[in-house]
């Protein structure tokens, strides 16, 4: 069976020029990575395509990284970059697979209906020798209407009644920082977990860039102790890589409750909050 939230890069490049598509480009990347999004962009890109950048495309009144702003904000910005409504979008990112689901499921909460992920990103694109450029891409204004689906977004209160509720809340970050093992990439937070919260990295999701089958992914989620036939609140730094396991959950056919937004880094970042460590 396809996955509907996929997109090939077969299909992409049959359908490049389609007047009602706008080709995303999500790159972002964790300071130890060394790598910049929008100077990769500006150097390089799949023709057409626009640049999103989710630190600047965020609540500017938090004093937490990339939040989801405001509707009217998130209207106004991806409308500037021309991305309105009865729009197909498609979302790839410079590592394969990694912040372009952070974005795809932003559109999906304001309200995108036909979004979807370039399979491999920009990676398996260039490896197969398809069209790319360093051309300014021209952009139309248009208009983007934004309604914010509050039940996919969890605030930290959110978190604590799933946690009492029964509510799987599962971390996306690697085993060694909810463990509590190795430092955080946020200077002065510490490593460990959510009490009551499951480990799922969402690398285990991934291979060579691209989503792993089904096959692989449930047996991910069984080997964190995940009921995916039950509801999953996801969580992981910052609201980044969370995403991805959002999306390996819609993969199965299974919704995702909701992503924790301010993830560890609000969390962690209250002195009152618990931290645990050790495993799940």
């Amino acid at each position: 069976m396809s996955n509907p939230h996929l997109v090939s890069t077969e299909q992409l490049a049959a359908e490049l020029s389609a007047p009602d598509l706008v080709v995303v480009d999500a790159s972002w990347y964790l300071p130890a990575q060394n790598r910049n999004g929008r100077a990769e962009y500006e150097a390089g890109h799949i023709p057409g395509a626009v640049f999103f950048d989710i630190d600047a495309v965020s609540d500017k009144t938090s004093n937490l990284p990339h939040m989801l702003p405001r509707p009217e904000d998130f209207a106004r910005a991806v409308g500037a970059l021309g991305i309105g409504d009865g729009k197909r979008i498609v979302i790839y990112d410079g590592a394969g697979l990694f912040s372009a689901p952070r974005v795809w499921w932003t559109f999906r909460t304001f309200g995108a209906r036909d979004v979807a992920i370039l399979d491999g990103g920009a990676p398996k694109w260039r490896a197969e020798g398809r069209a790319w450029t360093d051309e300014p891409t021209q952009i139309r204004p248009a208009t983007f209407t934004a309604r914010l689906d509050h039940g996919a977004v969890a605030g930290m209160d959110d978190v604590k009644r799933a946690l009492a509720n029964g509510t799987q809340v599962v971390d996306a970050r690697p085993a060694e920082r909810f463990r509590g093992e190795t430092a955080e990439p946020r200077p002065g937070l510490p490593s460990g977990h959510i009490p009551g919260s499951l480990s799922v990295p969402a690398s285990s999701m991934i291979a060579e860039g691209r989503l792993r089958s089904p096959e692989e992914i449930a047996a991910a989620f069984v080997t964190g102790g995940v009921d995916v036939t039950k509801p999953v609140l996801t969580t992981c730094g910052s609201g980044v890589s969370a995403a991805i396991l959002t999306l390996a959950l819609e993969s199965l056919g299974r919704s995702g409750k909701s992503l924790y937004d301010g993830s560890w880094t609000e969390w962690a970042g209250s002195p009152e909050n618990p931290v645990a460590t050790g495993p799940a």
